[in-house]
């Protein structure tokens, strides 16, 4: 029965002073919540499985069972059974776009698509709900897996819209592809100068062939009319409600533009927003990260996002050494080192969190250097997004210098398929390299990269412990020590991301003093066979102590 006061029992157990059964907590005002009735995976290697956790009316966690009794009386709590599901600290996705999320749910999804062929056939779908000269949009496509192994064309979307534009957004978000309509339009169709860190693909008449890399993609998107703040809000709710569905608490929400702060914190006000985010602007917001502007009880604004360079699979992601099936290029630079020092030492200055895309090798040592040379340490917790391709001798200089590696392991299992044709044998040594990152020392805080991948927690955890697609299947140069252990796995979504956000205090295990924000599965992804995890489905996801998601029984 509930004879100890609240405050009291909570004092006992963080002293480690209570007996070896102690009484719960008797209920404050609003009363507490106990979940029980299955197993739950704590994160903490000193009590790593627990029977109930017991939760105050502040969201907070007040005492877990043992060393507390489970003797209490159903009329004084509110009793969560897990009916044999499995509960694990909140997941979070330490590195996704939300809006493009929400986005990807309201537009036409690409995801999936088989062919050029099916790319072809969708196009003429949709372009029947479509007035002459209407822009027809979509996001998703990628080539990895088509038979007819390259990029779309063109020419390929011409077949069905000769004249409605047509612009599809590869599944990394640094390539497009654009029908001639679009291409003219945009006034990139005929022979002009590429942009700085960009790249108008063209055949050998000067003409653009449609396909459209990293900055050059601007004038393209001009072309399509800017989301107004509704469009806005609709998207980041509905990404919001999409990521609490498939299990996430938190969000590391990458690339903010200004505009969605003050949206984003309406939402929460609204209750619309069931996640807890932790924004990284995109450079135009700097001061809101500085002034840690429009903050809520559950979204933290105090990061900014850079670009060094692009992405593998377009041939952005900038290289020590040329491409090996494209010897004229070694990549785009998107940002010089010269800025980069700059804004390091004005985001020092202001306590900004910097959150560096960083993808080729090249890209990865520009940091290390710049970081280096200015002296900076591990206090500042300063993230490298991606890590992917690291020259082997630079990949323990990133937890030697106390940088963060923010690591999305689906990228892995999907990229290592055109990464052998990209790199070369030799430099997969270093790609994608999660344990000897650990091994070095660093924090890895794992994440999915959403929209450009699923953005699922299970595919995450899956491919961490796995490194496998998800048939199974591993190639040539997928270097299969890389994989993790379950426990390895856990902490990439949990311990790693509270850590990479400054609130390992507040989040990333099940323990007494922390927010109660839990992820509930119906088995068990540390003890069920590898395949398995991908079957699991979630079951409940919980923030702050609030059921914000539930699956229908």
């Amino acid at each position: 029965m509930m004879r100890a006061t609240l405050l009291a029992m909570t004092l006992g157990l963080l002293v480690g002073c209570q007996p070896a059964e102690a009484p719960v907590p008797e209920a404050a005002e609003g009363g507490l919540t106990v979940f029980t009735g299955g197993t739950i995976h704590t994160g903490n290697p000193d009590a790593p499985i627990v029977e109930a956790v017991i939760v105050d009316s502040d969201g907070r966690i007040v005492a877990l069972v043992p060393p507390a009794s489970s003797d209490w009386s159903e009329d004084e709590v509110t009793r969560v059974d897990l009916k044999g599901a499995v509960m694990f600290p909140g997941f979070t996705d330490s590195h996704a776009h939300l809006l493009g999320i929400g986005q990807r749910e309201l537009t036409l999804n690409l995801e999936g698509t088989a062919s050029i062929d099916e790319l072809v056939t969708r196009t003429e779908a949709e372009l029947q709900e479509k007035a002459p000269g209407d822009i027809l949009f979509g996001r998703g496509w990628i080539e990895t897996g088509w038979p007819d192994a390259r990029m779309p064309s063109a020419a390929d979307l011409d077949q069905v819209s000769p004249d409605n534009p047509v612009v599809y957004v590869r599944a990394d978000g640094h390539a497009l592809v654009a029908n001639t309509a679009a291409l003219k339009a945009a006034d990139i169709y005929d022979l002009t100068g590429d942009p700085p860190g960009g790249h108008v693909e063209r055949g050998t008449d000067g003409k653009a062939t449609g396909i459209v890399i990293d900055n050059a993609m601007a004038p393209v998107f001009q072309l399509l009319s800017a989301p107004t703040e509704d469009d806005i809000a609709i998207a980041l709710e509905t990404g919001a409600r999409t990521y609490s569905s498939r299990g996430w608490t938190g969000v590391h929400n990458m690339s903010v533009g200004r505009v969605e702060a003050p949206i984003m914190a309406r939402l929460d006000a609204e209750g619309r927003l069931p996640l807890r985010i932790y924004n990284a602007f995109d450079e135009r917001g700097f001061d809101l990260a500085e002034r840690r502007a429009h903050e809520t009880d559950t979204i933290t604004n105090r990061a900014v996002k850079l670009y060094m360079d692009g992405a593998l699979g377009s041939r952005g992601a900038l290289l020590i050494a040329p491409y090996s099936d494209r010897p004229e290029t070694s990549g785009l630079e998107l940002l010089d080192t010269d800025s980069l020092h700059n804004l390091m030492m004005k985001a020092n200055e202001a306590d900004v969190q910097l959150a560096i895309h960083a993808i080729g090798d090249l890209a990865n040592r520009h940091i290390l250097e710049t970081f280096e040379a200015l002296g900076y340490g591990a206090d500042a917790r300063w993230r490298i997004e991606h890590a992917q391709i690291l020259a082997p001798e630079d990949v323990a200089r990133v937890g030697a210098l106390g940088l963060i590696a923010s690591m999305q392991p689906s990228h892995a299992i999907g990229d290592l398929k055109f990464a052998p044709d990209r790199l070369g044998m030799d430099r997969l040594s270093g790609a994608y390299a999660w344990r000897d990152m650990l091994a070095g020392g660093a924090v890895v805080a794992g994440g999915s990269d959403a929209p450009v991948e699923v953005g699922s927690p299970l595919i995450e955890f899956y491919a961490a412990v796995a490194r496998k697609d998800l048939n199974g299947q591993a190639g040539e140069g997928w270097h299969p020590e890389q994989a993790l252990s379950r426990e390895e796995a856990l902490a990439l979504f949990t311990s790693a991301p509270a850590f990479a956000s400054f609130q390992e205090d507040r989040l990333g295990t099940i323990e007494i003093g922390k927010i109660a924000d839990f992820t509930v599965f119906d088995r068990d992804l540390m003890t069920v066979p590898e395949a398995d995890i991908l079957d699991a489905k979630p079951v409940m996801t919980v923030i702050g102590g609030e059921i914000v998601w539930r699956a229908a029984e």
